[in-house]
């Protein structure tokens, strides 16, 4: 019963994506009412699931008969890690193939739409349920080649058909890092199965030739976790990707950009081994949320804005990941998605909204001199930080990466209740201060919800932090202020004429995706000469 209600609802979504666009086109009806019975069978057994595993435990159990001595047994691997997962998937899926029936109303091609929403579901639902790195690795294939197929849905947007293919190069050098790293697991451990992977890693050991091959794994793993989560330098097909039905923007936002974060996550036992793959995760990490918030505040387009937050938010995902704060990324996954598939979803009513709202002059009260406020805000930040902290047990014990994060909490809470003051109205100042002190003790207190959640989980794998790593941390806080002290002095600094190149810059993107468009349009045309050129 417990594999049952793993299994089902992935193989139907699966199912839905086998027939054939003409007919799915011909029956949009049956289609519409198919996909919308699956997608809450879906959520249904995934609750049911989390339930049985709250009472049975962890799930692991191969689907052909034979055992191990089948070089590749599909398998299932159901632990708490998957049921957190599975319910966002499921629950997020459901949402967008409701918004779907609305969005595609009346279009013709509306079944051939739903089709590959379906079948995109089902392959992320089979990557998190995934047993063994050969699956998952077929799983990873299948969604880059549902959203392609997503992505290309009106051939005739020159534009939206050179983002697909920039998307499906830089997948296809994902899927290379990962087939290699694989290999090399399979070499070092004998085995492609999470189940005796993860108990070799934490019961048994490692012996001195398994550890030499530890960081080349690590490190591999890294890399196609960052094609298919957007990071620098393969960051540039997520912007461009814009032109697909925005059912698909928050598909992809809201959950397939998550596999490289998941991935990592998942494999937490073997990536933590390697201080080169967490150095360098954190590395790009940083750099991603920081190239990715600096672009997205110049961006005139809502949903390039979004994309661009969606960038920075995976390299602050991948930060946290990099730092060996696993639980906490895991947070940020959650979060991030049920935000960024409501913005999205939304994003079409900005308009509306703003037409509609008529603001109200706010009389001044009070007026403090910045420097003032700056330390006030800093003060508080700190002050409800440390508090909420404190109150969830988090100063107890030494967390990985706490100091950076808690200092990035600090900025984030300064930079609320600094504008809040500004304001110069007690009103407002106060309901910003109130903000900051529910948005802090949401956090850590859903924190503490994660890292509980995962206890039963070997995917909360810690890290022991090195010297180098301190030094890492270090950069990366110093680039955080950085940017926050820019955004403070941004009033003073508009009139300066590097600034004002700097936005014009920011604005394109610093021209980082000039190189993987020319390079697409090449590769592209190499392969199919007798294609029209896009370029």
């Amino acid at each position: 019963l417990f594999l049952a209600t793993t299994i089902v609802a992935p193989a139907l979504l699966l199912a839905i994506g086998l027939v054939p666009s003409s007919l799915a086109n011909q029956h949009v009806v049956a289609m519409r009412r198919l996909a919308s019975g699956t997608t809450v069978l879906a959520l249904s057994m995934a609750i049911f699931a989390a339930i049985l595993l709250a009472t049975t435990g962890t799930l692991h159990q191969t689907l052909l008969p034979g055992g191990t001595e089948l070089f590749f047994n599909p398998a299932v691997y159901f632990d708490s890690l998957t049921a957190t997962m599975l319910l966002l998937v499921s629950f997020i899926g459901w949402v967008i193939v409701r918004f779907t029936m609305r969005y595609l109303d009346s279009e013709p091609t509306q079944g051939q739409f739903v089709r590959w929403i379906c079948f995109t579901l089902g392959s992320v639902m089979t990557l998190v349920v995934s047993g063994n790195l050969l699956m998952f690795v077929a799983a990873w294939v299948m969604t880059s080649f549902g959203l392609h197929q997503l992505l290309t849905h009106y051939p005739d947007r020159t534009s939206a058909v050179l983002a697909a293919r920039k998307k499906f190069l830089i997948s296809r050098i994902g899927d290379v890092f990962l087939l290699i790293a694989i290999g090399l697991t399979y070499a070092t451990f004998g085995t492609f199965d999470y189940h005796q992977l993860f108990t070799t890693i934490t019961d048994l050991g490692l012996s001195a030739s398994q550890q030499q091959l530890i960081p080349w794994i690590g490190t591999l793993i890294v890399l196609g976790a960052m094609t298919k989560s957007a990071q620098f330098p393969f960051h540039s097909w997520l912007p461009d990707t814009m032109e697909t039905p925005t059912p698909v923007s928050a598909l992809m936002h809201a959950g397939i950009i998550n596999a490289g974060g998941f991935l990592v996550i998942r494999l937490s036992p073997l990536v933590a081994m390697s201080q080169l793959a967490l150095g360098f995760l954190a590395i790009i990490g940083a750099i991603t949320a920081l190239l990715g918030a600096i672009v997205m505040t110049t961006q005139t387009s809502v949903k390039r804005s979004l994309a661009y937050s969606t960038m920075a938010q995976m390299g602050f995902m991948m930060l946290q990941c990099g730092l060996g704060a696993f639980s906490a990324a895991l947070l940020h996954i959650v979060a991030h998605s049920l935000y960024k598939a409501h913005a999205f979803l939304r994003c079409g009513s900005v308009i509306d909204n703003a037409m509609g709202v008529r603001m109200k002059p706010v009389a001044s009260r009070f007026v403090l001199p910045e420097i003032v406020t700056l330390m006030l805000s800093a003060t508080a930040a700190a002050l409800i930080t440390v508090g909420s902290a404190w109150a969830f047990g988090f100063l107890d014990h030494e967390k990985p990466g706490g100091l950076v994060l808690g200092l990035i909490m600090i900025i984030a809470l300064t930079h609320l209740i600094s504008h809040a003051i500004e304001t110069g109205n007690v009103r407002l100042a106060s309901s910003g201060l109130g903000s900051a002190v529910c948005i802090g003790l949401s956090y850590f207190a859903a924190y503490k919800l994660i890292d509980t959640i995962l206890l039963s989980s070997v995917s909360r794998a810690t890290a022991q932090m090195l010297s180098l790593d301190s030094l890492f941390a270090t950069l990366i806080a110093i680039g955080f202020v950085f940017v926050f002290l820019m955004n403070v002095q941004i009033e003073h600094l508009r009139q300066a004429h590097l600034f004002q190149s700097l936005y014009i810059h920011a604005s394109n993107g610093f021209y980082l995706d000039i190189a993987a468009h020319k390079a697409t349009a090449r590769i592209w045309q190499l392969f199919t000469p007798n294609k029209r050129k896009i370029a």
